[in-house]
């Protein structure tokens, strides 16, 4: 089956998105990780663009011309600093432990203005909400929490001594703006793929809730905390509370969020303010 044709898959939104804006991967160099069997990487190659293809399992990438290496996220990607424009992360963060550090090793490759482009499935969206209240599970009426049995994905001595974890680790767009924000990038675009419609249904329910509630905690936060001047609390808990209530993001089946590398890593660092105090402190 070719899943770049089926509207129900993540691959069919992204070989959509990259083909509508080929002109920006024209000529560019895009490292597409995890590669997988490298459907992705053809189709950057077809729009024009440089594709540098890395995977934990490259021996299942089958493009012809096109070689894929070896690459743990846990021990970094193997390119030059700044050396990139365009990160492509499909379907992998939600199987990566260190979420914060993949974030912070993309920084690493990418150069100043480039773009980390990730999808995930959305665990921001009303159904998965709902499947973690009743089970802590991504869909309670047919798939368990994670856990050893289910969770492993790969874990073949024949070809090497890695473990493909399952979505042990998924994550919302709260927490993806957070690492972001964290390891220098921010939201420069969301792209909207399919509704879920038992997320609609639970919208009509739940809806002026999560307006009310989220609209209080922001209003206390803006009140509560005076560590920060009103103008910067405005900007970030606005921020947070628009992705809280986006309707699209509540039913949405998929996450893709378009990054931009604004900082390095160490300037984030530079420019965090602490608010408590140092360690031995009175």
């Amino acid at each position: 089956m070719d899943y770049t044709e089926n509207p129900r898959s993540i691959k069919y939104h992204v070989k959509k998105y990259l083909t509508k804006h080929k002109l920006r991967f024209t000529g560019k160099k895009v490292i597409d990780f995890p590669a997988g069997n490298g459907v992705t990487t053809k189709i950057l190659q077809d729009i024009g663009a440089d594709p540098i293809p890395y995977d934990l399992f490259p021996e299942y990438f089958k493009i012809d011309g096109l070689e894929c290496l070896q690459a743990n996220i846990a021990e970094g990607i193997p390119a030059e600093s700044k050396s990139v424009d365009f990160v492509l992360c499909q379907e992998g963060i939600e199987h990566f432990s260190d979420q914060l550090g993949s974030f912070k090793e993309f920084n690493r490759i990418l150069k100043k203005g480039g773009s980390l482009i990730i999808t995930t499935p959305n665990y921001s969206n009303l159904r998965a909400k709902m499947s973690y209240l009743l089970s802590e599970s991504e869909r309670f009426n047919s798939i368990i929490a994670p856990n050893e049995l289910d969770s492993i994905w790969m874990s073949d001595k024949k070809l090497t001594n890695e473990i493909y974890y399952g979505h042990i680790f998924l994550i919302g767009a709260l927490k993806l703006r957070c690492f972001a924000k964290l390891s220098g990038f921010k939201i420069k675009h969301i792209q909207f793929t399919r509704l879920k419609p038992t997320s609609v249904l639970l919208m009509f329910l739940f809806y002026p809730f999560i307006l009310i509630s989220n609209w209080i905690t922001y209003r206390k936060r803006l009140r509560k905390n005076k560590d920060f001047d009103e103008q910067t609390k405005r900007e970030v808990y606005k921020e947070i509370f628009d992705l809280s209530i986006n309707p699209k993001i509540l039913t949405d089946g998929h996450l893709f969020i378009e990054f931009e590398k604004e900082k390095e890593v160490d300037e984030v660092a530079n420019d965090l303010k602490s608010v408590h105090k140092q360690f031995g402190t009175t």
